[in-house]
């Protein structure tokens, strides 16, 4: 399987993406994860690395208002 790929084929996100999409630091993204306000996948060796499927990045923007 693909770097950074889902089974079904869906590019996950890292936090930097997230925050350049949303205008925003990734500070403000892993508050978001942290509050529960944006689900993540944790990845890699001990669950260090953080990525993030479209439809839960979409999912948070519709629940969150700018």
């Amino acid at each position: 399987m693909a770097k950074n790929k889902t089974a079904r084929g869906a590019e996950l996100l890292t936090v930097k993406q997230v925050a350049e999409l949303d205008n925003v630091s990734e500070k403000t993204v892993r508050r978001a994860i942290d509050a529960g306000l944006l689900e993540c996948l944790r990845v890699g060796p001990h669950g260090r690395l953080i990525r993030i499927h479209p439809a839960q990045h979409e999912a948070y923007r519709r629940r969150v208002k700018w």
